[in-house]
């Protein structure tokens, strides 16, 4: 556990994760795993993306959409799908080529 949290649980006067109401547990495995990423990886960005085109392609099922706001949706779209897509474009030219090169043995 991170030295912060530590203390603060500690000044808190809380020995043990255990002891916390769930939703400040989940608020301190939330923390914890923020204090605990060093970087950013592709894999946390394609998750990301992904989630984001979830929550935009719900919104267009609703017909009460003004023009402006599809627009909106639209460009987001393409933006998180073009992310999307240069994070697993090299894994794809990998298995295209791995497939290939069996194909000749």
């Amino acid at each position: 556990m991170d030295n912060i949290l530590s203390r603060i649980l500690g000044k808190r006067g809380i020995k043990d994760v255990s002891e916390l109401a769930p939703e400040e547990k989940g608020t301190f495995e939330e923390w914890k795993k923020i204090l605990e990423t060093e970087q950013v990886g592709p894999e946390t960005l394609l998750e990301f993306c992904t989630g984001q085109l979830g929550i935009i392609e719900a919104q267009f099922g609703d017909v009460n959409n003004s023009d402006e706001k599809v627009r909106r949706l639209v460009l987001l779209h393409s933006v998180y799908a073009s992310i999307r897509n240069l994070i697993n474009s090299p894994k794809a030219e990998r298995e295209a080529l791995i497939t290939y090169l069996t194909g000749l043995l």
